[in-house]
This record gives structure tokens, sequence and C-alpha cells, in this order.
């Protein structure tokens, strides 16, 4: 009897023993990611956990140029269309991804629900219909042209009631879909690291300088916008808090100002995220070479490697001044998608600009600068978040 027990006992002491190792290793996997410098070795081929691509498979029955289509999301300037209207003609000559919404797209509220009306009754494509709806400074919907107005990101992490910022969410999730939006690039999970930073800490983008606070409300936030069925986008990963300058207007480089714990956000909203835009910053403690936005290092070795993401990666703007002045547009591109992001925005200056794009994809394709694969995946990525929310 007394053998039994003595086995029975040493029994539960090895199964405590063996959970508090598995919790320990993943503590230590969590401390290492939020905590550490050391990037993994940057591997040659692009993380294909989507799901494995075959030669046989559907998506290599689709035209090439469809599937570059895909990776575009394009601003225009009308802020009323016909069926003869360029963007009504290019979104089906190139099967474009989506649209992004400017303020100069946005009169009042009547106009703007027939432009996205008659945006998707003029169209082949299942769009994205995007905008920046944050609150506060970053509003495309003012309240001075007849739309509901939002709190900002600080004030509402300033109140600190989560109860207030999921109802934001949804009074956000239920203006954008009344309209006929489906994606909003928000919220910002930026940590307010430099208040005096003047594209996040001084527009009062941020919830907090606490990463466990701006963790826990973004994900508020985000519920609220699901419960409209919008799709959110988080940005500006690997984080934008501590800049000191503004990546719309030139160079930003956080190497001296960058903090790991910035990356926490983004990997604790991996799974509650819908997609990720990835910032015009550069650190050379990580890339000496290129920002964030055109390195395999952070894209393909940080986000999908190190924190796991297998989401949908989307750039942002690349016609911001860091870009367009430091590289040729050919050149941005080309490194852009090879980096690993899924979707490309350009906020259109120029008609001719999706077609120049489109070209020099499908250029660099046939040229062997971007693989049919990475294409693939990038497709197969954006269709399923598609897929997701029925477009």
């Amino acid at each position: 009897m007394n053998k039994h027990i003595i086995l029975y006992f040493f029994v539960i002491i090895i199964i405590v023993l063996d959970v508090f190792v598995f919790y320990k290793v993943q503590k230590d996997k969590t401390e290492d990611i939020a905590h550490s410098s050391q990037i993994i070795p940057l591997q040659n081929s692009i993380n294909t956990n989507v799901n494995a691509i075959s030669e046989d498979d559907s998506i290599s029955k689709i035209p090439l140029q469809q599937k570059v289509g895909q990776m575009l999301i394009v601003g225009f300037h009308d802020t009323s269309v016909s069926t003869t209207s360029i963007i009504i003609k290019t979104i089906n000559d190139l099967n474009l991804g989506g649209l992004i919404l400017f303020d100069h797209n946005i009169e009042n509220p009547t106009q703007l629900k027939k432009l996205i009306y008659n945006i998707k009754q003029f169209t082949n494509s299942h769009l994205f219909i995007s905008v920046d709806l944050e609150g506060g400074e970053i509003n495309r919907l003012k309240s001075k042209n007849g739309f509901m107005d939002f709190p900002s990101a600080q004030s509402l992490g300033t109140i600190g009631d989560l109860a207030e910022i999921q109802n934001d969410g949804i009074n956000i999730g239920t203006e954008l879909s009344n309209y006929g939006f489906n994606m909003n690039f928000a919220p910002v999970v930026d940590i307010n690291i430099n208040p005096s930073n003047p594209i996040i800490g001084k527009l009062g983008r941020s919830f907090s300088s606490d990463p466990q606070q701006v963790i826990t409300e973004a994900k508020t936030f985000i519920d609220g916008l699901h419960s409209k069925n919008i799709i959110s986008v988080i940005k500006h990963f690997p984080g934008h808090g501590s800049s000191v300058s503004d990546s719309h207007l030139g160079f930003v480089d956080i190497t001296k100002t960058y903090q790991q714990k910035e990356l926490l956000p983004f990997q604790k909203l991996e799974n509650d995220t819908d997609a990720i835009m990835v910032a015009h910053v550069t650190n050379k403690n990580i890339d000496p070479n290129y920002p964030a936005s055109l390195s395999p290092l952070f894209i393909q070795n940080i986000l999908r490697n190190q924190l796991s993401y297998n989401g949908v990666i989307i750039s942002d703007d690349m016609e911001m001044g860091v870009i367009s002045k430091n590289y040729t547009l050919e050149k941005a591109i080309i490194l852009a998608i090879n980096s690993g992001n899924d979707i490309l925005i350009f906020s259109n200056n120029n008609d001719q600009m999706p077609y120049k794009v489109n070209k020099i994809i499908l250029d660099a394709i046939n040229n062997g600068e971007i693989s049919i694969d990475t294409i693939n995946i990038a497709y197969k990525r954006i269709q399923k978040l598609k897929t997701n929310y029925n477009l």
C-alpha cells in the first residue's frame, strides 16, 4: 500500500515539474521577442505558412495581372463616379484589390454613400473600401461635413474606460458600414514613447505610453470594429511612437530612440487584427540599409518568423516622401514585394500610377526579380481575408 502511495506522489511531482517547465519556456520565448535585439538569420524564401501552393493549385489558373492587381490599394480624385470614370476603368482593367478614400473624396454623408455605392455597382472586383478613421485628428469623415465626431485614442486612453472604448469602436464601425466601407486603418498601436512626436504623440494617436494598456485598449477597439464587420488594420509596425520626425515628409531614423517593448502590441494582437501596416521607419540596428517597409529583416525575420504573424501585411503609402525622395518607383516596388508586403498602398496623385505600378511588377516577374510564388502567396492571403468578410 505504501509503495502505491509513494508511486502516486512521484507521478504528481513529475506532472507538476512538466507544467512548470512548459510555462517557463513559453514565458522565456515571449520575453526574448520583447527584449532581445537578436535577429533570426534571414532565409532566402518567403514564409509560405498560408498553406502550401502547388503547381496545380487553382490560383495558378488565374491570370497573373489579376493577381497583381489584388495587391494594390489606390487613391483617386473623384467625389462621384460613372461607368466612364477613369478610376472605374482602372479597377476593372487591373482587378484592383481596393481603394482608399481621403478628405478630397468626401463632401457630405449623402454624397459619400452614393459614391461608394456606385463604385461597387460599376466594378467587377470585390474591393477593400478603406479609410483612416482613428478618431480625433485622424478622421477623414469630418464632423464639419455632417459626420459623427469621435474622440482620439489618447483621450480614450486617459479615461481608461474599456466599455467606452468598445462603444467607440462599435460607433466607428457603424458609421463606416453605413457608408459602405469595409476596412479601417485603425487602431494605432504605437506606444507613446515620445509625446513630442509630430506624427503620433502630438496628434493624440496613441492610447498610452504603457504597452499593456495599448494592447488591452486596442483589442477592445478592434472588437468594436469587428462587431460591425469592419476589417481592422493595426499600425505602424515595428513602432512609430519614439520617432522625432514624420515619414510623410522624409527620412525617419528611430535607431537611437526605438525600444524593444514597441513590438509587444504587434505580438499580442496578431490574432485579433486582420492586417498589419508597416511603417517607413529606419532602425540601423536591425537593417542598416532599408526602412522597415522595404526590409525582409523586419518583415520576414521579425514579423513573420519571430512574431509568427501569418496575416495580410500592408505597406504604408508608397508615395510618402521618405520613399519617393530616396528610391525610384521601380526599386521601391520590387523591394517592398520581395520584403513580404502583400498589399501596397498608392495615394495615386496620377491617374496612370496603378497601370505603371502593375507593369513594373509584371516586368519584374518576367525578369526574375520577383517570383511568381511570392505573388501567389500574397494573393492567397488577400483572398482569405476577403472571404472571411464575405467580400
